[in-house]
């Protein structure tokens, strides 16, 4: 556990590198600097380490990536010692691994916990970061690094009436340590997506009664989990090296098996067989029964009624069943869910669903709340509303850039960067897994080490040069963007009124935010990139400056 902080003055610090987030990509971050014989900080919200896996531990929270590709790459030794009871891990499975890698490269030493970064701000003249904390720390340093996840802004909505309820509220993102005891209450859950298809059974399970409010029903395929045997977890270490190469050139980033027939151009029967194998198998690698479902709408049609299908057939209510079954979006356009019983739960007796986009949420009142026209009496509500994705929190931090500006400023209609890696006007400002890469359309392990070690890199090349500010040209940055989203409008993707598109947000502007050109394909441009001299960069060092070539 980490020791007590306490607050100190706010004596200015110099260290080479600030990073934010103690998750896996800060984790890492740290342990590349110390190997480049850089000083480093990191600042982190919680009480320890793990990310999103230190504050989503709601029940039931699972990952939809396989543990043993879920994992670090970087050691073998820690990748061959670690062993996981699961084929895919829970979250206190997850979060002890966190510190396990933490406890072995002796990375705590280096964290402030329970310490938020308020503010950060680049002094043109100096090269240089001043990075502020709620613990009155005041940091110089020359490089600062973004590892605050895509998924850790937590969304709770602003109901009228929030404050009036009598009974308890929860957000999945935010869940009580001690964990919560549903036995005998009554229980709202609000929000149909990932956090509610996971919880909702485990839910159902202890209390009287659930009550899900669902706006948008989510496709979600049956996970299959099952405990990790010898021969699987000795068939993954006995190949790591060759199996991580061919996951890092896969378009998720995670090791499947995909088909490369095209729906449309398979005869019925052989389609549905495919997708029957699928199901039976289970997890996200549904999506890769056929090598168009993401672009062709025909295609999609297939796979979406296929499950469709199974909803009906799982559930015995008839209109449950339809209320349940998507159809305002293709399959796949929003993250697609895994599960274990989400649709079986609802022929409990204890399980009732409530359609709000034909029953509005009004209110909430001392009782529960109110939607449509009819009252519902809760003893304890249940937030599964999701996050202010990929750009929340970044933009919450006050951070200002080489002219003053504010980058929530600069991405009022939308994030804009180059790579998801940096965003012009805020030099030497490194983002893990930004808007604008694969980011939470890949494996986030394998994304995660591709931006850690490119930045890594991209330090090595500065300090070698003498040179100490790096920032993306304008012109550079605009045609990533330019790509970004044309690339995302030859799919199906923008079809989706998804957190991807910032649609969850209201007010927030509708913009595909990650890179759905494919992780193989991204890291090539990364590393071409760099190869080009960092191509698309404004490299400056005190004698000189060096523009990369457009």
């Amino acid at each position: 556990m980490p020791q007590a902080i306490h607050a100190r003055p706010a004596v200015p610090e110099t260290v080479d590198v600030v990073i934010v987030g103690a998750g896996f990509g800060g984790l890492y971050m740290l342990h590349r600097l110390r190997g480049l014989g850089l000083t480093a900080i990191v600042f982190e919200a919680a009480a320890g380490v793990g990310g999103t896996w230190y504050w989503n531990r709601y029940p039931g929270a699972r990952c939809d990536v396989e543990s043993m590709q879920y994992s670090y790459s970087f050691s073998d030794e820690l990748q061959q010692e670690w062993t996981w009871s699961e084929v895919f891990a829970g979250q206190p499975e997850i979060l002890r691994y966190a510190n396990f890698v933490a406890d072995r490269l002796d990375l705590k030493r280096d964290i402030r916990f329970e310490t938020k970064v308020t503010d950060a701000s680049f002094d043109p003249a100096a090269h240089r970061w001043a990075v502020r904390t709620d613990r009155g720390d005041a940091v110089s340093a020359r490089y600062c690094v973004m590892a605050t996840g895509c998924l850790s802004a937590a969304r709770k909505p602003d109901f009228p009436g929030l404050d009036s309820f009598r009974g308890k509220t929860y957000h999945t993102g935010q869940w009580p340590h001690e964990g919560v005891d549903f036995t005998g209450l009554r229980v709202g859950v609000i929000g149909t997506g990932s956090s509610a298809i996971q919880s909702i059974p485990m839910i159902a399970r202890q209390a009287e009664h659930v009550m899900v409010f669902q706006r948008t029903p989510n496709f979600s395929i049956p996970s299959r989990n099952r405990p990790m045997t010898e021969d699987y977890e000795r068939a993954w270490k006995d190949a790591y090296p060759a199996k991580r190469a061919e996951a890092r050139m896969m378009r998720t980033g995670v090791l499947t098996d995909p088909n490369d027939a095209a729906a449309m151009e398979t005869p019925e029967a052989a389609r549905l067989a495919v997708y029957e194998q699928r199901w039976a198998d289970g997890g996200t690698s549904f999506m890769a029964a056929f090598n168009d479902l993401i672009v062709n709408k025909a295609s999609n049609d297939t796979a979406a009624e296929f499950v469709r299908g199974k909803i009906r057939d799982m559930v015995t209510d008839p209109v449950k069943a339809e209320l349940l079954a998507p159809t305002s979006h293709p399959i796949g356009t929003k993250r697609i869910c895994v599960d274990t019983d989400y649709y079986l739960t609802y022929n409990r007796p204890n399980v009732d669903l409530v359609d709000v986009r034909d029953a509005p949420i009004k209110e909430l009142t001392p009782d529960g709340l109110r939607a449509g026209d009819r009252a519902y009496a809760f003893d304890a509500i249940v937030f599964a509303t999701g996050f202010d994705a990929m750009t929340g929190a970044l933009t919450r931090i006050n951070i200002a850039g080489r002219n003053g500006q504010t980058l929530a400023d600069k991405w009022e209609a939308g994030p804009r960067t180059y790579l998801g890696l940096m965003t012009a006007g805020f030099p030497n400002l490194f983002m893990i897994t930004g808007p604008g890469s694969p980011s939470v359309l890949s494996n986030m392990m394998v994304s995660i080490e591709q931006h850690v070690d490119w930045i890594s890199d991209c330090l090595s090349h500065l300090t070698s040069r003498q040179l100490d500010q790096i920032e993306p040209t304008l012109a550079a940055e605009d045609n990533w963007v330019e790509h970004v989203n044309q690339v995302a409008h030859t799919t199906l993707y923008p079809a989706a009124a998804s957190w991807y598109m910032g649609a969850n947000i209201p007010g927030k502007p509708r913009v595909f935010m990650p890179y759905i050109g494919g992780v193989g394909a991204y890291r090539l441009k990364c590393d071409e990139v760099a190869a080009k001299g960092y191509e698309g960069f404004m490299l400056t060092g005190s004698a000189r400056t060096a523009v990369a070539a457009e």
